[in-house]
């Protein structure tokens, strides 16, 4: 009984290679001589390329996304989505990272990975473990009711409270992205919101509505001064929330105050104007030699004239807060409302 072991074993290899190389390469079988029925196999692994419809694209993808290196939707479509996957995979084994799938890298692909389930090469997908589900309360459900809101399903006040309204939100929302539609949230729920929306401002997490004019979009993350030239003021915006809010003035048509997106890139608090040999107290530089900055003319005699380009402010008290407020590197928004 042991003698048949071997053969057996070689038996299943030999049926596991075929199947190998019909799948993978090209077989090519040489006969032996007197019409012996030994054969000799060779497999020349088919590279798979940018561009490829195939298939073995698709478990290449599901493969992929076991490492984090696709998302969960898979196609026959070799594409951009999957040369970055590729080549990221080989990017860290220091490997020539031209998304290309030769044999050493399909190789340690599928050492590192199992195989697909049919369901996940067919798309179907079935309900993860909810990380949130109504009745859940808290800063996290918070965050999904902003990033809802941020791609408009969910229209009511963000409260932090998983309501019926919330679970309706997330009922759309993983419908339109055949997810399984529970209404609760998942990791593959979570993932694919965060995928599609940026991180919530603290005036979207409490619904605090800016004051005045609408913010540009620009305005709305971070640190920034919003200039609008229309309102004629200035707002310190930290996070979606206007902190501050001042009178300003700007340039004459001959020398207009430049309209974009800025940064801080110098502070100086005594600073006087080499070019018109005028003060500038409390001057943050956005552009070439405009700046926000205090000025004494603004206060006397108001909008009965203009800077030299500069973004005048009249209030001295809320100007030297704003300077000590302000970092180097924190945005400046000139625009129109």
């Amino acid at each position: 009984m042991p003698h048949l072991m071997p053969r057996l074993t070689s038996r299943r290899l030999t049926a596991l290679l075929l199947a190998l190389l019909c799948s993978w390469g090209t077989l090519t079988v040489v006969a032996g001589p007197a019409g012996a029925a030994s054969a000799s196999a060779r497999a020349e692994f088919a590279p798979m390329r940018p561009g490829e419809t195939a298939w073995r694209v698709r478990v290449l993808q599901s493969r992929l996304h076991q490492l984090g290196l696709h998302s969960e939707v898979v196609t026959n479509h070799y594409d951009a989505e999957t040369r970055a996957g590729v080549a990221t995979f080989q990017r860290r084994r220091g490997w020539t990272a031209d998304g290309v799938v030769d044999e050493r890298t399909w190789l340690k692909l599928v050492s590192l990975t199992t195989e697909p389930t049919t369901d996940a090469l067919h798309n179907v997908y079935v309900p993860g473990r909810p990380l949130l589900e109504r009745g859940d309360t808290g800063m996290w459900v918070r965050q999904v009711q902003a990033r809802l809101k941020q791609v408009r399903w969910y229209d009511a006040r963000v409260t932090g409270r998983y309501t019926r309204s919330t679970v309706e939100a997330v009922r759309g929302f993983q419908a339109k992205r055949r997810i399984p539609v529970t209404g609760q949230v998942d990791r593959r729920t979570l993932e694919r919101l965060k995928d599609m929306t940026r991180e919530p401002t603290k005036a979207e997490l409490f619904n605090i509505v800016p004051q005045g004019p609408a913010l540009d979009p620009r305005c709305v993350t971070g640190r920034a001064m919003c200039v609008d030239k229309t309102s004629r003021t200035l707002r310190w915006v930290v996070d979606g929330v206007v902190l501050k809010d001042v009178e300003v003035r700007f340039g004459s048509d001959e020398l207009p105050t430049r309209e974009g997106a800025f940064a801080v890139f110098r502070k100086s608090r005594d600073h006087v104007s080499s070019l018109y040999d005028t003060s500038m107290p409390f001057a943050m530089f956005f552009s070439g030699g405009q700046a926000v900055h205090y000025s004494p003319d603004f206060a006397a005699n108001g909008y009965n004239g203009a800077s030299h380009g500069c973004v005048n402010v009249r209030d001295r008290a809320a100007v030297a807060w704003l300077f000590d407020q302000v970092r180097l590197g924190d945005k400046v928004i000139v625009y129109r409302s």
